[in-house]
């Protein structure tokens, strides 16, 4: 049985919810189990190489999002995405419903010909020189190449420290609450009429990060975001992106509800006498911060969507990011549309690399 044909059948009866990834399988029901990296006759029109089962179904699944964001939900699930050329040629195949794909159709129809018996094996075709000369001198270039890193191993980042920009920016913040805000806009001063009194401003504690003041940092509680509860300690205790689908897997006992991370700044007499180490209270529920905890927010991990800080006890984001630092993580090959309306705001772009 032709694992695309499967999935054709599953998604004429509305039934690809049925499909479960299972390890390195893919469960159709109880009818069928492939293995996710068996290769289909969806081939890739750049290259030419067929694309695994496991990016077919992850594209029958989720075709509704964006395309930006199906690549991001695909890297995040370590599955090769389907590019957008290909998008198309695909989901019409997947409309085609029960009958088998027209004798036009690019998506190489014969794949799904039925096999032909041979009382005797059929003579190979007639080699063309030309075609076996290229053949023979990609396989000597492949021989002799060396691969040097792996996306796993790009992902290690030791020795580069993702909080030089962060640290920096905590140093400029405390500056200026040491100062009194000087170098606050405008727009975050002004308005003391019963408009502003209503938005229950939060309690700002004046004090240096060695003052006992344990600082608090948000991070967004949606599961497509680069940095979550589950992997923001290793992100910025050790400067390793981990993907947080993978972290989320490896925790037990349910989701934490807030995560310590320590780091020494680079200036341990910042710290006080502690070592120069500092502690940060990571949570992703900013509904459940009273006053007191509001005037120890310190950062923020932008998602880049304004809904985000619907119920934060700001004005608007020209009065967050006077008072919090923000941040936004990216894959670095992302489109620049993704981070347009980042670009609009007082934020850092930490951008890191998937191999």
């Amino acid at each position: 049985m032709d694992p695309l044909s499967v999935l054709r059948d599953y998604a004429a009866r509305n039934e690809l919810d049925k499909i479960i990834f299972s390890g390195d399988d893919i469960l159709f029901g109880s009818d069928y189990t492939f293995p996710a990296n068996t290769p289909t006759a969806f081939t890739s029109k750049q290259s030419n190489r067929p694309y695994p089962l496991s990016a077919a179904v992850f594209l029958a699944q989720h075709h509704d999002l964006k395309h930006t964001d199906f690549i991001q939900a695909a890297r995040l699930r370590r599955i090769p995405p389907v590019s957008l050329p290909d998008r198309k040629t695909f989901l019409d195949f997947l409309r085609y419903g029960h009958n088998s794909l027209p004798s036009a159709d690019p998506l190489l129809p014969s794949a799904f010909a039925p096999p032909e018996t041979h009382l005797h094996p059929p003579s190979p075709p007639p080699e063309d020189p030309a075609a076996a000369d290229e053949a023979t001198t990609g396989k000597q270039i492949r021989a002799l190449e060396r691969p040097f890193k792996d996306r796993n191993a790009l992902l290690d980042a030791r020795g580069r420290d993702f909080l030089a920009v962060f640290q920096a920016a905590l140093r400029r913040l405390d500056e200026q609450r040491k100062g009194g805000g000087k170098d606050a806009a405008p727009s975050s001063r002004t308005d003391s009429g019963a408009g502003a009194a209503a938005l229950a401003k939060p309690k700002v504690v004046d004090r240096a990060l060695g003052d006992g003041v344990v600082p608090i940092i948000l991070v967004p509680s949606a599961s497509q975001t680069l940095i979550t509860i589950y992997n923001v300690k290793e992100f910025l205790e050790d400067g390793v992106f981990v993907p947080s689908e993978e972290r989320m897997r490896a925790t037990k006992g349910g989701k934490p509800e807030s995560v310590t991370v320590q780091k020494k700044l680079i200036r341990a007499e910042r710290a006080g006498a502690a070592g120069g180490a500092v502690s940060f209270e990571v949570r992703d529920k900013p509904a459940s911060l009273k006053s007191d905890d509001w005037g120890r927010v310190v950062g923020v991990f932008v998602l880049g969507k304004e809904w985000q800080f619907k119920d934060w006890p700001f004005k608007d984001h020209v009065e967050i990011f006077n008072r919090v630092i923000g941040f936004y993580v990216r894959f670095e090959d992302d489109s620049v549309e993704a981070a347009k309306v980042v670009k609009q705001w007082n934020v850092k772009i930490i951008s890191v690399s998937m191999g």
